[in-house]
This record gives structure tokens, sequence and C-alpha cells, in this order.
């Protein structure tokens, strides 16, 4: 495909790495002649200096032959109005905006996009995406994520594989032994900085980070049996009321029953708004980094920690301080560049979440063709699950695994058939309107796209 990617910043320079890998030709727009440069330099992409709300400049991109246009720059009325442009004169067929302005984003306002006003087939909202995945990882205590999939039916967990782990040293083939009712598929770890897939004769090891491919009504059971038994924190304290933490707040209040929210946010105009917003989280005005303040939240009581403002610093400070006071509470910090990771385990912070990669998995569901619905990407999109229909048209269809010779890096982890559940073995054969989630390297997604797509035209 080509694909025209407006905005050169991180999301930009993430995106257009992770397409241009995967086969797209791919031309990045920014005004910023320096971050054009470094994308020249370090990715097989054409770099354009200029402002893609003007047509000559989209024009130079080559929109006149673009399947798609991803406007991800940081101004909402800008990306707002790229799609405009690239719809009202190039005709270009798909077109997605990063919109982070909650007036924007529904409501009373909703009706705002379509072909008859701006003409967006996608709008993205890394906050309320960011916010989303938040209430997961909350709804599964145990898990450092976990992904929906097939309609909530399948989850895809990230699980810390620490020294308590029973399963520490197992080969994956004793799994089912060992729990014989448990609908799990483990299909790989993160080990130091690489992905392995496991086969049956692979271990588990200390430190590993497992992604599991599970029964969603077996969350509980699954994480129990990688020894994880935290409960569901009902004493919960945000800080930072920014569009994150407030969606976070709204969301929990509408979904989770007895749970109690805390924010704290410096911004006392900013503080008053969401107080009148939400009907049961208390609103604190006063800094995270204060210690005072942290004990007028009582700290000592709460079990979940969220650090969400916009500085990373302030962030990894107030985990922290939240360790000092309370190292029996979960914290999650909310960080944008990737070498605080290597602070996480020496500050003894639970979960460091970049909301960026959120963003790219959004926008990368847009991206591939045929009947894929979901994707949920792992180090930087060098893998991928994905979710997708066999449609009567597929090659798939009436083999088993073992006979479709899929590429090893290519992993089936659970199938959905007529709501049931499946966690399939080799002999498993396919039909029509099977919904199969499975774990992919980057370097097959065109043979996944041809497995799935409606057809050679798509």
């Amino acid at each position: 495909m080509n694909i025209i990617i407006c905005g050169a910043g991180r999301v930009g320079f993430s995106i257009s790495k992770q397409l241009s890998a995967q086969g797209h030709s791919i031309t990045v727009i920014d005004p910023s002649s320096e971050f054009i440069q470094k994308i020249n330099e370090t990715q097989d992409v054409k770099g354009v200096v200029g402002r893609a709300t003007y047509p000559s400049v989209l024009e130079k991109a080559g929109a006149e032959d673009a399947d798609m246009i991803i406007a991800v720059t940081q101004n909402d009325e800008t990306n707002m109005v790229i799609c405009q442009v690239a719809y009202s004169i190039f005709k270009i067929n798909k077109k997605i905006a990063r919109v982070r302005g909650q007036e924007f984003l529904g409501g009373k306002w909703g009706k705002l996009y379509g072909e008859s006003n701006l003409p967006i087939d996608v709008i993205i909202s890394p906050e309320m995406e960011v916010a989303k995945s938040l209430q997961r990882k909350l709804d599964a205590p145990g898990a450092l994520d976990s992904v929906p999939f097939a309609d909530n039916k399948i989850k895809v967990l990230e699980i810390d594989i620490d020294k308590k782990c029973p399963l520490v040293n197992t080969e994956l083939s004793k799994l089912t032994q060992r729990f014989p009712d448990l609908k799990a598929n483990v299909l790989g770890v993160i080990r130091g900085d690489k992905f392995v897939i496991l086969k049956k004769k692979d271990k588990i090891l200390v430190n590993d980070k497992a992604f599991v491919v599970v029964n969603a009504t077996q969350i509980n059971k699954t994480l129990s049996a990688f020894g994880h038994e935290e409960k569901m924190a009902k004493k919960i304290l945000i800080v930072g009321g920014g569009n994150i933490g407030f969606n976070l707040a709204k969301n929990l209040e509408n979904d989770s029953e007895g749970v109690r929210v805390k924010i704290i946010e410096k911004n006392k105009e900013r503080a008053e708004f969401i107080a009148n917003e939400l009907n049961n989280t208390i609103v604190i005005n006063g800094d995270g980094l204060d210690e005072d303040v942290l004990k007028e939240a009582n700290i000592e009581e709460t079990e979940t920690i969220l650090s969400l403002t916009n500085d990373d610093e302030d962030n990894i400070m107030v985990s922290v301080l939240a360790e000092k006071n309370n190292p029996n509470k979960r914290t999650i910090a909310l960080v944008t560049k990737q070498n605080y990771s290597l602070l996480q385990s020496s500050l003894k912070i639970n979960d460091l979440v970049d909301p960026r990669q959120t963003t790219i998995s959004t926008i990368l569901k847009h991206v591939h063709k045929g009947t894929i619905e979901t994707v949920y990407t792992l180090l930087d999109g060098e893998y991928e699950f994905i979710e997708a229909e066999v449609l009567e048209t597929s090659e798939l269809i009436s083999k088993s695994i073992k006979e479709s010779n899929l590429p090893k890096e290519i992993r089936i982890g659970a199938v959905v058939r007529k709501k049931e559940v499946i966690i399939p073995k080799s002999d498993f054969v396919f039909e029509k309107k099977d919904l199969v989630v499975f774990l992919t390297k980057r370097e097959h997604l065109e043979k996944v796209e041809s497995l799935f797509r409606i057809s050679s035209l798509i």
C-alpha cells in the first residue's frame, strides 16, 4: 500500500518504521527539516518537508496515488484539515486522524465526521485508548496487560514470571498434564530484549514475560496457575487529572462496582472541572510530589497508584514516593521515554506504560487488509497478536493446523466457533466464520493477509 504519514513525532516515526518494515511504501510529511532528516537517515521511507495541509505538499508526497493517509501531528485541527484536503482534492480512500480534544470525540458533536462534513474514516484518541488499556490492567491485577479479542471472549495475558511462579522450569508439554481443564495457550515469552516462540519441550524461566492466550472466563484460574493471586484493587489513587486520568476515572465509575477512586490534580481550574464532571470520585487539588498531599489522599490505605501526569520524571518520582509510604501497593507510571524502562526494577515500579504503543496498535488495526479486527503489537511491531475471521474464500477452509503449512513464526492461540472458545491442537480443522487469534512475526504479515483477505482486490 502507498501510505502517507503526516507528523514525524514519536508516533509518526514509529508507525512509519513498522509499516515500512511490513513492505508498505511510506512517505512522511513534517514541517521540521530536522525530523525529516532523521527519518530519512534511519528508515527506508520518503521524507517531505512541509505542511501537510497544503495541497502542493500532499501532491509532492504522492497523494494522487496514495491508498491511505494517517494524520498524527500534534494539532487536532491540523489533522482534521489534512483529511479534508486529502479527500476533497486527492480522493484518498482511507483517512485516519489522531484527535485529542475531548469536545471533538462524540456527545452532541458526534455527527461532525462523515463524507458530508469532515471525511475522516477513523478517529484515534490516544488518551481514551490508554485509559482503556489501564482499566484492563486494573481488571486483571496479576497480569502486566490483558488485551481483549473476539468480543471479549478471548484474552491475551502478559504475565511476569517471578521466583514464586510454580511453573518455572516446567516444559510446556507438561502444563496440560498439571492443568487439564485450563483453556490457555502459552505462545511465547519476552526473554531479555527478544521474543522467543516456545515449543513443547521449551521451559518457562524466571524473569520471562509470558504471553498466554486464554478463555476470558478463566483469567483468574490462569493467573493463579502462574502464581499470581493478586486481588482486584478497590482503593485507587490517580495522580494527574488530564484526559487519561479523567477518562480512566470515568470508566471506573461506570464499569467497576465497589471501586473508590481519588484524583490528585495540581491545576485548580482543571481540578474543579473534573470534580464537577465525575460523580463518585474524590478530587484533591494539590501536587502529587508533596508527601503531605499524598497523606491527605490516604496513600497508606491505597492499593493501586497510577501516576498519569504529562511529565515522565514526575510520574517516576510519584511512584518512588508511593513505594516509600506504602510498599505493599501496586504502582503504574506513564512514561514516553523508552530508557526509563531500565529503572523499573531498581525503583520497584510494578508497571511502566508507554502511550505511544497503545496508539500504534490501534492505528495498525486499520492498516491491515482483509478481515483483521484487533491488533496488539510487541517489540515495536516485530511481532503481532491478530484476530481475523476465516471466510469461505480462505485457503484455510477444511485444513488442519498441521496441514496448513503455516510458518513456524505464526502460532494459533485460540479459536471462537459458534460462541465456543477452543484452544486448538495440531489436528484442529478450520471452518468458515471461525474467529482466530494468533501470533505472527512481522515478516509473515503478507502471508497472513492473503489467508484472511476477502479477495485479491482488497
